[in-house]
């Protein structure tokens, strides 16, 4: 499914940023003993051509600047894979999500 208003936002706003080729918006609030429903720890796979060329941390810093808001807002964490196209053909594979640490709960 589309996910919930937040995963929406999150898809739309890549999708306007950086014309993926694949992109996968992963909620993985319920793994961090979020309530039912919540939208505060995702996980996203953008492969872009507008990743060619740029080392990992400009990637990433893309990726953060079109998710601007919602990162000083709803979003608590965001874990980000960016890959090239061909980055992405030559091994179309996601690594699992890293695990909860427990944050506030230790």
């Amino acid at each position: 499914g589309a996910g919930g208003p937040l995963a929406r936002t999150i898809r739309a706003k890549l999708t306007a940023a950086l014309q993926p080729t694949h992109l996968e918006v992963r909620n993985d609030s319920p793994r961090h003993g979020g309530p039912p429903g919540a939208e505060t720890h995702f996980g996203v796979l953008v492969v872009s051509g507008r990743f060619a060329g740029l080392p990992l941390l400009q990637r990433h810093r893309l990726v953060h600047e079109a998710l601007r808001a919602e990162l000083a807002g709803p979003l608590h964490a965001l874990q980000v894979i960016a890959r090239t196209p061909q980055q992405w053909q030559s091994d179309p594979r996601a690594p699992p999500a890293p695990p909860c640490l427990g944050g506030s709960k230790r």
